[in-house]
């Protein structure tokens, strides 16, 4: 452990938190697994680890919760405490997924928009740690906000962006602090990459705990290979996938127009190798269609279900495309981990995750 930080990264972490009060914003992903892993190097614990279930990550996403949960319980830290949100039982859908469908829509993404993650991720978290007085999610307000707000003190968030070009980006647009909590990102802090963070976890917990990306499975940010990954991994979640864009670009609210494509989005998904360049949204991929790719690529058959007896070409295939610095490349023998693992924590069968509704 003492060889995963500098002396200097320790004591940058210690300077900007010791005496915080912490809630540590857990994605279950590299970053934020990266992230607890150096805090535990600094001697930092967090007063509380948070995490919002939108109800379509994948099922690796869950498996490595567990396991965390009882890394956790091993250092002596709080559990995962999972957070929802619950919608007015008329809407009829219990997740993001589930809203889209019914409103034969796209996740906020597709269309350059960030709703979504602040919907479904942000404010249940701020509700969990402030309370709501009444509806669906009314709740108390959590013990450590009534802490802080008898002592005048407050409380940091901490987001694990790291220093990639596109969380470096990500974090500037998010403020340092607003009217209810500090914002801080302490891999940055760090100068950690996402590189770093694989590594920090082989060398601490050992290759088996470097998580899948987290993600929903219909997630318009994926990548080709997660594309690849999910037909071989999941196919049934990439069926569902291809059926909800299906009815969001051809149902009632689609920006698709046909007079300017020549063709109907289905036409075109069917026919074409591509769509013709614009600026409206085709699909969850926004300038293309999962389905077409899927089609294209001879990943579904003519009525669009994943062919399974291609599974495996579709791993190499990820595996082909995914660059060095993401997740699962520990398991793949990449540069990227080339620093010896320390012994792994041991892992008990005891659950460490605490749920709420």
């Amino acid at each position: 452990m003492d060889k995963v930080l500098t002396e200097h990264q320790r004591n940058a972490l210690r300077t900007a938190l010791a005496g915080r009060l912490v809630v540590l914003c857990f994605g279950a992903g590299v970053d934020s697994t990266g992230l607890m892993v150096a805090l535990r190097a600094a001697g930092l614990r967090p007063d509380l680890v948070s995490m919002a279930d939108v109800g379509d990550e994948k099922p690796g996403t869950w498996q490595h919760v567990e396991r965390m949960g009882e890394v956790l319980h091993a250092w002596g830290w709080p559990p995962v405490t999972v957070c929802r949100k619950v919608p007015l039982a008329a809407t009829g859908y219990t997740s993001l997924s589930g809203n889209c469908w019914k409103n034969e829509t796209l996740p906020s993404l597709a269309f350059g928009l960030k709703s979504c993650s602040h919907k479904w991720k942000t404010v249940p978290q701020d509700q969990l740690l402030m309370g709501v007085g009444r509806g669906p999610n009314q709740r108390p307000p959590h013990p450590l906000w009534l802490q802080a707000q008898a002592q005048g003190r407050r409380i940091v968030k901490l987001i694990g962006y790291d220093c990639g070009r596109a969380d470096l980006r990500r974090s500037h647009k998010v403020p340092a602090s607003d009217r209810s909590f500090d914002y801080l990102h302490p891999l940055q802090l760090i100068g950690w990459h996402r590189q770093d963070c694989v590594r920090a976890i082989v060398q601490v917990l050992g290759p088996a705990l470097v998580p899948i990306k987290s993600a929903c499975w219909m997630c318009p940010a994926s990548k080709v290979w997660e594309l690849w990954w999910l037909a071989g991994e999941h196919p049934e979640l990439l069926e569902q996938a291809l059926q909800l864009e299906r009815r969001a670009l051809t149902g009632k609210h689609s920006r698709f127009n046909a007079v300017e494509f020549g063709a109907t989005w289905e036409e075109l998904v069917r026919n074409a190798d591509s769509f013709p360049s614009t600026s409206t949204t085709v699909g969850l991929g926004r300038s293309f269609a999962w389905n077409q790719w899927a089609r294209v690529n001879d990943v579904v058959d003519a009525e669009f279900n994943v062919r399974r007896d291609r599974g495996d070409v579709f791993l190499a295939m990820a595996a082909s495309l995914r660059e060095a610095d993401n997740a699962l490349d520990a398991r793949g023998g990449s540069a990227a981990v080339s620093v010896p693992p320390a012994a792994p924590v041991q892992l008990s069968r005891r659950s460490s995750a605490a749920v709420l509704d």
